[in-house]
């Protein structure tokens, strides 16, 4: 199984540190040069090169922080991680990629009414299965970690299967109060794209009305495969759904230099939104900042 990275600049910059790596050791050692002596040519790539890669501001420090630490004593691979390990020498511990993260698999959750017998959550059946449309801010579905696009498979032991939206909200309507019993999967339609920010804080994309509509060349956003025709769902996991594009692009410039963005192809986020105005996804979606 291949190493995984969160986006190509950690790929690149791994690479590059395991080549000189695999070089250190095998680097004869150089006579002591006088004043007027030449440098030696350079055979292997310096982490110091990689301040400017990619339009990035990185130092060699700022690398090495990132890295898992090797106890002293142990040998370390040359590769220095393991098939299937996540290696982020850039991104590092990202709180926004944590935050943001699809979880493969099911995972069952209990939800409840508040004092008004409501739950905050409103679904949409598409291709007959349903889906998280609404989650509002401060209710019982938010509390308990509910997004858009998440997938219900069961409500209560009942597969929902090929169930209308109508029938879905009847099922919720006529459930415990205490305590309905839900089977998750979070959002397949959905997909996260880790990127960084250019020296300029940018990392290149356009968006309008909340979908993006051009990518800059040579970018973060254009190396690490982000899409036109998409619409953004979430920025380091906070929901922006809904929010003014003014509103988007200062949650960008405050996120940090590493972006994680939830996107979503615009034909499925147009039937996922049908029937919702713009006023209620601004006003009642949840765009609080989730816990890892």
């Amino acid at each position: 199984m291949a190493t995984l990275y969160p986006s190509l600049e950690d790929l690149k910059v791994d690479q590059a540190m395991q080549a000189q790596a695999r070089a250190v050791p095998r680097m004869p050692a150089l006579p002591v040069r006088g004043k007027g002596d030449s440098q030696p040519p350079v055979l292997y790539p310096n982490l110091a090169e990689l301040e400017n890669y990619m339009g990035l501001s990185l130092s060699s420090q700022e690398v090495q922080q990132s890295l898992p630490q090797t106890p002293e004593g142990a040998s370390a691979a040359v590769s220095g991680s393991s098939p299937g390990q996540v290696v982020a020498p850039v991104s590092g511990n990202s709180l926004g990629a944590l935050r943001a993260e699809i979880k493969p698999g099911v995972r069952e959750i209990h939800l409840c009414k508040d004092e008004r017998g409501k739950t905050g959550l409103r679904l949409q059946a598409i291709d007959k299965g349903l889906f998280v449309q609404l989650v509002q801010a401060n209710t019982p579905a938010s509390l308990v970690g509910l997004r858009f696009g998440d997938q219900i498979l069961q409500i209560d032991g009942r597969d929902c299967a090929g169930w209308s939206t109508d029938k879905a909200h009847q099922v919720v309507k006529k459930a415990s109060a205490e305590k309905i019993v839900i089977v998750v999967r979070d959002r397949p339609f959905q997909r996260t794209i880790t990127m960084h920010k250019d020296s300029t804080g940018h990392v290149g994309f356009v968006i309008k009305k909340g979908k993006i509509i051009s990518l800059v060349k040579g970018s973060s956003a254009a190396h690490n495969g982000l899409l036109t025709n998409h619409y953004v769902c979430e920025v380091n996991g906070q929901n922006v759904i809904g929010l003014k594009d003014k509103e988007v692009t200062e949650i960008l410039a405050t996120a940090g230099n590493v972006i994680t963005l939830t996107i979503i192809p615009t034909v499925i986020y147009e039937h996922m939104v049908k029937k919702l105005s713009p006023t209620l996804l601004h006003h009642t979606m949840d765009h609080s900042i989730p816990d890892v």
